[in-house]
């Protein structure tokens, strides 16, 4: 039987579209996924994400084991601050990526995909002999909710004790908000300004403080037209913002350097770390694969597995894709041969047995003068 969120009650009494989603019971949509997609990147939505695991590492050597098990120098991270990353095994290959709120060198929380939880916490437990560290599941006991879009400042500041204007983006700061305990962090996965919010100290069996944060930011955003969101809505943002998806674009065996994801491996770092050899080899000397951006420039829609198509040969595959409602058009990620990885270059995408012209291009996919976290027009003062 899938598990259940803090939030259920309020999915299932307002009409949610419920389906079973990485073992929990979570809502595809409520009015529609393109309206939902349109609040968030026009106004603010909000997202129910507590079935998003929350890992605890925890103890005096917590700084030094994470920073055997990331490729990201965690040691030069700032306190109160959160960082992107990925669980690299042996390989190099990405068992996990993940976003890690720092609150001090002894102390982390760690947030992790809903299907991976259990695997994550016994990678980690399994590497942690040596160290002088606890790794806890604190995911049932706390429940996490996104307020993302150009508005979701000014819907939040409303019911929020701290001045989330000085926050900066990946930034994490203790708060009450409608009264509530909770952590607040300028994160999110949907390309737009927004925050995460983790309602603590609330047991799935007694979940009123996490119904009384939701309950609250949808009065607070009345005049603003907030929607509440599912996960088709986020699935699409998250996509036009080039962001990964673990299970399709990333895997055991697809390394951060072959997902573009060079970002989140620090070079300089003088210790090792799980899956070193092997990156820095492709650091050196490239890769065979990498994950591009494209956009359909025939009609078609491109869908998860279908083939990237060259001269008749299948050179790659499409790991993500969909119709963006901002490009009107099919919009997609890939893994392919790096010759073919630069921005216009042209291939095709199989799509029902015919084959449709895509061209790489850079991501995200929309005018980030329009849309995203830089955008010139915000209006989240």
């Amino acid at each position: 039987m899938p598990k259940k969120t803090h939030l259920y009650r309020f999915h299932k009494e307002e009409g949610g579209k419920l389906i079973e989603f990485s073992g929990f019971e979570m809502p595809l949509w409520y009015k529609g996924i393109v309206e939902e997609h349109g609040a968030v990147r026009n106004s603010v939505g909000i997202f129910d994400v507590s079935h998003m695991g929350r890992l605890l590492i925890e103890g005096r050597d917590a700084t030094k084991f994470l920073d055997f098990i990331l490729p990201t120098n965690v040691e030069k991270m700032k306190d109160s601050r959160a960082f992107y990353s990925a669980i690299c095994n042996e390989r190099g290959g990405i068992i996990d990526d993940s976003v890690t709120n720092r609150f001090s060198s002894s102390k982390y929380m760690m947030v992790v995909n809903a299907a991976n939880i259990e695997k994550d916490l016994r990678w980690l437990e399994s590497h942690a002999s040596g160290f002088e560290v606890s790794i806890s599941n604190s995911s049932e006991n706390s429940a996490l909710i996104a307020i993302q879009g150009p508005l979701a400042r000014a819907t939040l500041q409303k019911i929020c004790d701290v001045d989330l204007g000085s926050m900066k983006r990946f930034a994490f700061s203790t708060a009450k908000v409608a009264g509530v305990e909770c952590i607040v962090s300028r994160t999110g996965y949907t390309g737009e300004d927004g925050f995460e919010i983790t309602v603590l100290d609330t047991p799935l069996d007694s979940p009123a403080k996490a119904e009384r944060v939701w309950e609250s930011l949808l009065e607070a955003g009345k005049e603003y037209s907030i929607q509440p969101c599912g996960l088709g809505a986020r699935d699409l943002l998250r996509l036009e913002a080039g962001m990964c998806l673990y299970g399709q674009d990333l895997n055991d065996d697809i390394t951060p350097i072959e997902a573009s994801l060079s970002s989140i491996v620090s070079q300089e770092k003088s210790v090792e770390y799980v899956g070193r050899k092997v990156i820095d080899e492709q650091i050196r000397n490239g890769t065979s694969r990498i994950r591009v951006g494209f956009v359909m420039t025939e009609d078609g829609i491109p869908r998860h597995e279908f083939d990237v198509v060259l001269g008749g040969v299948k050179v790659g595959v499409v790991t993500s894709g969909s119709f963006s409602p901002i490009l009107k058009k099919g919009i997609g990620m890939a893994y392919v041969p790096r010759a073919l990885s630069e921005i216009g270059q042209k291939f095709m995408i199989k799509i029902r047995n015919l084959e449709r012209e895509a061209q790489v291009t850079r991501m995200p996919f929309y005018d980030t003068s329009k849309y995203g976290i830089t955008r010139k027009t915000s209006s989240s003062t």
